[in-house]
């Protein structure tokens, strides 16, 4: 577990006034591309399904496929990341996923069959998989503790920056196609397919700039090349705080072999996986199982149940996402002075609280002809207003946080492999509430489904309490596990 930071002020806190803050930013924004790629690859499939349905001439079930088999892309994506990163580096890691982010754009654009899209969507999961753990990873690794929160929150900015220029850029080519993405655009292809190549923009401009950043003075440390080490560390901190951070980052690295999947495992082999280890399988699990992929793939159902039109369920929608980069916003702001565990509670809480209400306005609720749930009264208004609080309340909190803690809770040692692990709990949990909405809803309906996402909202209070430590200003090499 981790301990409390040392009362002597460390290497980079001494040196603050030589740090490069703005080189630091700026290498952290250009790793924070990838979560920009991840947000929009996983945002740009909801704007193509009639023109998937059209082409490919599928049912309803292959088209679900089509749409999920990102997904298992992603999770082993980001398990395979971890480990790679170890062994060949942070940043041609992250160079591999640009280009299969480029690839995956432009294969899905021209694909003529179901499988052929699949296999290229699948590539997109994989480098959506390993820039979801790696990115947060690399910054938290190029930057200060004191500062080292706000900037891994970035990613979750990204991510969600992603999502909403995905929804604005599918419905400007939608509009510009005369209103339907099945219309042709230019060149004679259909808008679903601009839709996709639209993706090559950001995914080229992340390749390229990822060839003008530095290596993880880390992994440069953990694969023997010290000089190179020293001299990153110098771009970054300066000369005398670099010398005393090589010294800092080796005494927690094992010098006798390089990191390795089995150095999560504790003394007793594969039954004993080091608590830390648990505790970011926790957190990655958590996150999803609170429901936020169903409220953001689901809410025009919500918002059209409430009384509202398709347009207008669908403009809330862009409104919901604007909200959401305010809220990470806010916790860039905060989270380096009230610290990630208080965050945590203060989001756990608030979301138990309105996944409470969601799940009894729609328990409560009639329903119309066809069985479609209709609010009336003051219950439209009540879930509207819920459903708004829980996206806050999960992007001021779990949404960025998660992402901030596992790239920095596991020591040095660890960290590539735990993040791996703790990745493909994370996707897979995904995959698992994505899945699993549907039959919920044909199950126990809308309000047991939300009040299943409640229960686990409440579980994440009890699991923060007694198993998250506070990392706030501590180093990287005071990490213990």
């Amino acid at each position: 577990m981790h301990q409390a930071p040392s009362s002597a002020p460390s290497a980079a806190s001494s040196h603050l006034e030589q740090d490069n803050i703005p080189l630091i930013i700026l290498i952290s924004v250009i790793a924070a591309i990838g979560g920009f790629l991840f947000g929009y690859d996983s945002g740009v499939i909801n704007g193509t399904t009639e023109g998937l349905k059209k082409a490919f001439h599928s049912d309803s079930a292959l088209t679900g496929f089509n749409v999920a088999s990102a997904l298992l892309g992603c999770a082993a994506g980001a398990f395979m990341a971890g480990s790679l990163a170890d062994k060949f580096g942070r940043r041609p890691i992250l160079i591999v996923a640009a280009l299969l982010f480029a690839a995956s754009a432009w294969g899905a654009g021209i694909s003529t069959s179901s499988m052929e899209f699949i296999i290229y969507r699948i590539l997109g999961g994989l480098a959506v998989g390993a820039a979801s753990v790696l990115c947060p990873a690399y910054i938290s690794e190029v930057t200060p503790a004191r500062f080292r929160g706000a900037m891994s929150s970035v990613q979750q900015v990204a991510i969600i920056s992603g999502l909403f220029f995905s929804f604005l850029s599918n419905y400007m080519i939608a509009q510009k196609a005369g209103g339907s993405a099945l219309n042709i655009l230019a060149w004679g292809m259909p808008a679903w397919r601009w839709m996709f190549w639209v993706q090559l923009i950001p995914a080229l401009a992340f390749f390229v700039a990822l060839l003008f950043i530095p290596e993880s003075p880390r992994f440069l440390l953990s694969a023997g090349k010290k000089i190179l080490a020293e001299k990153v560390l110098t771009s970054l901190f300066g000369a005398k705080a670099a010398a005393e951070k090589v010294l800092e980052i080796s005494a927690t690295i094992n010098q006798e072999h390089r990191p390795r999947l089995s150095d999560i495992l504790g003394t007793g082999g594969f039954m004993s996986i080091r608590p830390i280890v648990w505790v970011g399988v926790g957190l990655a699990i958590l996150q999803q199982f609170v429901g936020i992929n169903v409220v953001f793939y689901y809410g025009s159902v919500l918002w059209q149940s409430a009384g509202f039109s398709e347009s207008d369920s669908l403009l809330i929608n862009v409104i919901s996402g604007g909200v959401s980069i305010g809220a990470c916003i806010v916790t860039i702001l905060v989270i380096d002075r009230i610290g990630r565990k208080p965050l945590l509670l203060i989001g756990s809480i608030g979301m138990a609280a309105t996944l409470i209400v969601m799940a009894w306005v729609f328990a409560t609720a009639g329903k119309i002809e066809g069985g479609q749930l209709h609010l009336t009264g003051n219950s439209g208004p009540i879930a509207v207003v819920a459903a708004n609080l829980y996206v806050i309340f999960f992007n001021v909190s779990w949404g960025p946080v998660m992402w901030v803690m596992l790239g920095e809770m596991f020591p040095n040692q660890i960290r590539g492999s735990a993040l791996a692990v703790s990745g493909l709990a994370q996707w897979l949990a995904n995959f698992a509430i994505t899945m699993t909405f549907p039959m919920l809803l044909s199950g126990v309906g809308l309000g047991g489904a939300y009040g299943l996402y409640a229960f686990f909202a409440v579980v994440s209070i009890l699991f923060v309490m007694k198993s998250v430590h506070e990392t706030k200003g501590m180093e990287l090499e005071q990490m213990q596990g």
